[in-house]
């Protein structure tokens, strides 16, 4: 989003425009942001020739994004047996899908393998399940590296307390129980967290999964997770994109001479793919003061469509694209959620903001629209997706009838 005579525009998009033409509360996605972030994904630690990507579909999994992210080439991160149902609808080949799934029942297991998708198994209990139900399977192995690092501690998805991933100190029973039942474990895999931007713990926990994967012969692939991170506050520098991708390469082309073979590098990015490909446009419909003098703004959107900051307590830009050069002035702004913890920003730095001002709530494209929710019988907000000077609805605003068909 660019302002230009006073005007914010995406693309030739007037934003202002959009919100006039399409309602609000709405979700605007730009298709050239996409692009340009799995070009640097590819660009950037991609330069192994045998490099990979698998798009993490719960950062937002609504189909026109997931079909354009399939044809740049990216496969399909999954953890729901719903997640592969969509990646396959939207034209991935089962080859081109993993499923990790969490404390999978033997329903949801034997669903996927049915559809032909790998599974990717972090207990040792599933996997003796597994085993036992399908001799002979390819297979891929979680692995907690025992290191952890997220934008938020309840990201955290690697280290000694979380419920994901088989220990690394597991090696050896996992690989009895492939023995066991013939199990052809073809890929490694880990996963230490979500949003971030530091190097040293990819970099430590790469060096762990690379000495476990040299335990286990005939791997295809080493997938070395995701959790990219993009800059939500304006002080945050972008992720060192290059350094970390010479990083990699040298320590994985070391494991490949080790290994004496070339499996593929896979990466499963997806914030970093549609997170600030997106904005939130919200309208103000209330304006008052505190009785600490704190001046509250409430818009017609809540934490039901964005609840990041409420459950999180993460931080996301906001505009008011109605009065660019408006004097600052300190305010809450909140949504229309019968909720206490229902803020978008406390304290925030802002453009003079009037009854009426459209603001936009930035970095919205990712864990946005797919963790938004009914509550309080609210409608889901119109999406849509801006290609240039093409417009593109791509999920239509929810009614009460819309709702009321579900029961």
């Amino acid at each position: 989003m660019q302002l230009t005579d006073n005007n914010y525009y995406i693309g030739k998009q007037k934003v202002e425009g959009l919100c006039e033409q399409f309602g609000s509360p709405l979700y605007v996605y730009d298709a050239t942001v996409i692009r340009e972030r799995i070009a640097e994904l590819k660009e950037g630690i991609g330069k192994y020739e045998n490099a990979d990507f698998f798009y993490a579909i719960k950062a937002n999994y609504n189909p026109s994004l997931v079909k354009e992210i399939i044809g740049q080439g990216l496969g399909i991160d999954a953890v729901s047996v719903e997640e592969v149902h969509m990646a396959l609808h939207c034209g991935a080949t089962p080859d081109r899908i993993l499923y990790t799934g969490n404390n999978m029942t033997d329903k949801e297991m034997t669903e996927v393998h049915e559809l032909g998708v790998l599974l990717n198994i972090g207990s040792l209990s599933r996997l003796e399940k597994y085993g036992r139900a399908f001799s002979g399977s390819r297979v891929s192995i979680r692995f907690n590296p025992n290191i952890g690092i997220a934008s938020h501690e309840t990201n955290i998805t690697g280290g000694a307390d979380s419920k994901f991933g088989i220990s690394f100190k597991n090696v050896e029973k996992v690989k009895e129980i492939a023995k066991e039942h013939n199990l052809q474990i073809v890929g490694i895999h880990q996963h230490i967290g979500s949003g971030w931007l530091r190097l040293r713990e990819p970099i430590l926990a790469l060096d762990v999964i690379l000495d476990i994967a040299t335990q286990f012969e005939g791997l295809e692939f080493v997938d070395v997770g995701g959790g990219f991170g993009v800059p939500y506050r304006p002080e945050e520098s972008r992720l060192d994109m290059n350094t970390l991708g010479m990083q990699i390469d040298r320590r994985f082309e070391s494991f490949c001479e080790t290994y004496g073979a070339h499996p593929v590098l896979r990466f499963e990015p997806g914030r970093y793919i549609v997170a600030e490909s997106c904005f939130l446009l919200t309208q103000v419909n209330t304006i008052k003061e505190s009785i600490s003098r704190k001046i509250i703004v409430g818009t017609d959107t809540g934490m039901n469509h964005l609840v990041r900051t409420a459950m999180y307590g993460s931080y996301h830009p906001i505009t008011n694209i109605s009065n660019p050069d408006g004097m600052f002035q300190e305010y809450d702004i909140t949504g229309n959620i019968c909720e206490c913890s229902d803020f978008f920003a406390r304290d925030r730095m802002m453009h003079e903001v009037r009854d009426n001002d459209i603001l936009s709530i930035g970095v919205a494209g990712a864990y946005g629209a797919s963790m938004a929710s009914n509550y309080q019988l609210r409608g889901l907000p119109t999406e849509i997706l801006v290609d240039g000077d093409d417009v593109q609805v791509i999920r239509k605003r929810e009614t009460f009838e819309d709702l009321l068909a579900r029961f």
